[in-house]
């Protein structure tokens, strides 16, 4: 009865340094960051795409920042975050996607890309300073302007969940 209690006592010591010794917390989003990370700073991303729609950046921004606010536990800081992006629009384009046999198009593609760094003070090797690229189509019948708030929130998620997965999510 002794032994074994010395037994368990000894496995929970093991087990409790073992566990002392990781050095990324989880949250349910997936994401794995480091313990010491305690912010995460993103500014905002201004739209230097040649064709430019006026709620673009701050959805964008908005959506990144709610996504880390809501994903985690860091704190939101303005600049200078354990974890820290910087970025711009780069591209804001409305191509058709669908063709019909009258040579018309059916269907429209608005694509936005967006260039960004990328920055975990913690984990150098995680850094990142790349390009990503969404898309969403829209019935070629339809003006852009009258779409293209609802286009924009639907591709920022795609985007913010990419960044995301591309900064904290290394598994």
């Amino acid at each position: 009865m002794k032994f074994n209690r010395i037994l368990m006592a000894t496995l929970l010591a093991l087990m409790i340094g073992a566990m002392s010794g990781c050095t990324v917390k989880y949250s349910f989003s997936g994401a794995s960051i480091p313990l010491q990370a305690q912010t995460v700073s993103v500014p905002y991303f201004p739209n230097n795409a040649p064709m430019v729609a006026p709620s673009l950046s701050s959805t964008l921004t908005d959506a990144l920042q709610d996504k880390f606010a809501r994903q985690t536990k860091l704190q939101l800081v303005s600049t200078g975050g354990d974890l820290a992006f910087e970025g711009e629009i780069t591209n804001y384009t409305s191509t058709p996607a669908a063709i019909t046999a009258a040579e018309t198009a059916a269907m429209n593609r608005l694509t936005i890309t967006v260039k960004v760094k990328f920055t975990n003070i913690y984990e150098p090797q995680n850094n990142y300073n790349k390009s990503f690229s969404a898309f969403a189509e829209y019935d070629a019948t339809s003006l852009l302007q009258d779409v293209q708030d609802s286009l924009i929130t639907e591709i920022c998620e795609q985007l913010v969940q990419d960044i995301f997965n591309a900064a904290v999510a290394n598994w």
